[in-house]
């Protein structure tokens, strides 16, 4: 029988939804026993919320002062330890994800599983490769432990409602003393995390300023979105690279996605496939973005957003 350990991913003592949708990856091996392992200084809120989802059967706490800040290099010796009697480690593949779970498979000596999107068999991926214009199936040894990336934007959440117990887990591992935690720096911002948002407003160049981004700001602020921007828009210095979405920004999947200004060049589209309605709002009624749209409005974007804006007053 599998058994896998999923890595939780939180943030000032709360549990990032990219955790549970990477339970229900892993729920989709058939049979498999499902543990979750919060690293933390203080474990114990983000254990009880995992404990909460549905399908784990215990939540290994590991309490440490280095683990106060998510540094892959000081966890990655620990989730490697832990690992042992698994057959399968699985982490979210967000930012967090992408920077630990290659070191935790460098340390098992074995290949990760990147970007799983669908499951197989208990040792059978599929995987987007391409920009996501092409996915390809992926076996694993059977005989080696799997380490595994989720494309968090392919499932859903796992369902709560679970009760699992909590443990706490004791690790001897060496940690490194050539990597500390110096500062974090971080923009502040009332409106949703761009990941895991239901909603999200992206601008794109057509926007054609870092001033005249304040209507993407004003329409998300409506919606209660959260605001995001194609790597044109990034580049141009309209915004923050962290509000990228796409291949080389952030793959999300909120159930509304309203994309103003955007053209729709490929590697921006591979951020949103997963998305629930994509609204587009262009002036080129020949933009590529109008292909995958459920809806799209043919206009000036500086007529058109002031109109939503009234409309949903």
């Amino acid at each position: 029988m599998s058994k896998i350990l999923v890595i939780a991913e939180h943030h000032d003592g709360k549990l990032n939804a990219a955790t549970a949708k990477t339970v229900s990856a892993a729920a989709a091996i058939s049979g498999a026993g499902i543990d979750v392992v919060v690293l933390a200084a203080d474990p114990a809120a983000v254990a009880a919320e995992a404990a909460k989802i549905a399908g784990v059967a215990k939540v290994l706490t590991v309490a440490n002062a280095a683990n106060a800040q998510a540094i892959a290099q000081v966890l990655a010796p620990q989730i490697a330890q832990l690992a042992k009697g698994y057959t399968h480690v699985f982490g979210p593949s967000t930012t967090f994800g992408k920077d630990l779970m290659p070191c935790v498979a460098a340390l098992l000596g074995v290949n990760q599983v990147s970007d799983l999107m669908s499951v197989e068999g208990s040792h059978t991926f599929k995987r987007p490769i391409y920009a996501g214009n092409a996915i390809i199936t992926v076996e694993a040894p059977a005989d080696q432990i799997v380490v595994a990336t989720v494309r968090a934007a392919s499932w859903p959440e796992a369902a709560q409602g679970g009760s699992a117990a909590v443990e706490a887990a004791s690790v001897d591992a060496a940690l490194p003393t050539h990597t500390r935690f110096i500062g974090l720096a971080a923009g502040a911002s009332d409106r949703p995390d761009l990941q895991s948002a239901k909603r999200v407003v992206s601008g794109g160049r057509g926007v054609g300023s870092e001033e005249n981004f304040k209507v993407i700001f004003q329409l998300a602020d409506k919606l209660g979105a959260a605001v995001g921007a194609s790597r044109a828009a990034v580049d141009a210095g309209y915004v923050p690279s962290d509000l990228q979405v796409g291949q080389t920004g952030k793959i999300i999947a909120p159930e509304l996605y309203v994309a103003v200004g955007i053209s729709g060049a490929i590697q921006h589209l591979t951020g949103i496939k997963d998305a629930g309605t994509i609204v587009a709002i262009n002036k080129d009624g020949d933009a590529p973005i109008f292909e995958i749209a459920d809806i799209g409005l043919v206009g000036d974007l500086f007529a058109i957003l002031p109109e939503l804006e009234v409309a949903l007053a």
